[in-house]
C-alpha cells in the first residue's frame, strides 16, 4: 500500500464529499492556483485512499491543475456495499465515470494508481468522452508479478477466517522488516493507516484482490483507446515487472515516463518531479497538433 509520508493538506485544499449519480465519494479537492488549465481525477491503489495523493495534489494546484482525489466505493471514507458483486470492474469503473461527470469541468484527465488504473481503463474503454486522458501510475495491462501474487492471495484467504485487526498486526510486522527507525509523524500515520483498514470493505479488498489476479491482458483494448495515453511508473516499480511495462507503452504507442529512484508510489517518494511529467503529457495533449492528430 501507499504510505503517505505527512496528512497536512496542501494549500487550496478542502474535504468534502462529491455527490454523484451512483453515490456520494469522499475527496480531497486541490484548487488550482491561478487560471485553470485542467481539472484531474485521482483513483488510488489496493488496501489505499484518497490520501495517497496528498503530496501531489498540492505541485498539481501549483501547475494550474484542479486535483481531485478520491476514495472508491468502499475504500477508506467512502460508502460501500458489502456484496462482492458490487465491486466488479464494469460497476467501478461506472463510479468513475460518475465522478468525473459530477466535477463540472467537462472532460477530465483520468490517473489510476496501481489497482486504480485498473479501474481507471476500464471507465475510459465505457465513457472515452468523460476523459482527456488517461495515466496508468505503476499499474499494468495484465496480473500483477508473482510475489505480488502471492500476497495478493494470502491476504484474501487471510481476510476470509480472521478478523481484520489480526490480519492488520500481521502485516504491519511484514511490513516493518527492514524499515527506518519511526519519525515523529510515525504514530500519527499509524493511526491513520489502521483507520483506513479498518473502514475498507472486506468485499471491496476482495474483489479488487481478484482484479488484479485477473490473467486477462488488456494490452489491445488500451491500443484501441480513443484517449492519449500515459504509461508512469518507478525505475524500482515491483508490483508489476518494469520489462512489461515498457513492453505496453511501446505496444500501445504510449506516453512513457520512468521515474529514477522512485518504487511503486511516486506519487508519494517524487511528486513534484512525476507532476512535472504529468503536467508535461497533459500541454502536449492539449496542444493543437495533438488534437489534429488523434482526431477520428
Amino acid at each position: 500500500m501507499s504510505k503517505p509520508r505527512s496528512l497536512v493538506l496542501p494549500p487550496r485544499t478542502r474535504v468534502h464529499r462529491l455527490e454523484t449519480a451512483r453515490g456520494s465519494f469522499a475527496v480531497l479537492d486541490a484548487a488550482a492556483a491561478g487560471a485553470r488549465r485542467g481539472t484531474v481525477l485521482l483513483l488510488p491503489g489496493y488496501t489505499g485512499s484518497k490520501e495517497d495523493f496528498l503530496g501531489l495534489l498540492g505541485p498539481l494546484s501549483e501547475a494550474g491543475y484542479r486535483a481531485v482525489a478520491v476514495d472508491g466505493r468502499g475504500q477508506n471514507e467512502s460508502p460501500g456495499p458489502r456484496g462482492r458483486a458490487a465491486y466488479r470492474r464494469k460497476a467501478l469503473a461506472l463510479d468513475a465515470v460518475a465522478q468525473a461527470a459530477a466535477l463540472g469541468d467537462g472532460p477530465v484527465h483520468l490517473l489510476g494508481h496501481s489497482f486504480g488504473g485498473l479501474v481507471a481503463r476500464a471507465a475510459a474503454a465505457l465513457a472515452p468522452g468523460a476523459f482527456r486522458s488517461l495515466t496508468l501510475l505503476s499499474s499494468g495491462p495484465g496480473r500483477v508479478a508473482r510475489p505480488q501474487r502471492i500476497r495478493v492471495r494470502v491476504l484474501r484467504a487471510s481476510l476470509a477466517v480472521l478478523p481484520k485487526e489480526r490480519v492488520w498486526q500481521a502485516m504491519c510486522w511484514l511490513d516493518s522488516r527492514g524499515e527506518e527507525p519511526d519519525t515523529d509523524d510515525a504514530p500519527e500515520l499509524a493511526g491513520f493507516l489502521r483507520r483506513r483498514w479498518m473502514r475498507t470493505r472486506i468485499a471491496q479488498l476482495a474483489g479488487a484482490g481478484r482484479l488484479l489476479l485477473d490473467r486477462q491482458d488488456g494490452t489491445e483494448g488500451l491500443a484501441a483507446l480513443r484517449v492519449p495515453l500515459h504509461f508512469a511508473y518507478g525505475a524500482d516499480e515491483m508490483v508489476w515487472a518494469p520489462a512489461d511495462l515498457r513492453a505496453a507503452a511501446a505496444r500501445t504507442g504510449a506516453h512513457h515516463t520512468v521515474v529514477a529512484g522512485a518504487g511503486h508510489s511516486p506519487n508519494v517518494s517524487h511528486p513534484q518531479e512525476l507532476a512535472d511529467r504529468l503536467t508535461g503529457f497533459w500541454e502536449e495533449t492539449s496542444s493543437p497538433a495533438r488534437a489534429v492528430s488523434t482526431a477520428p
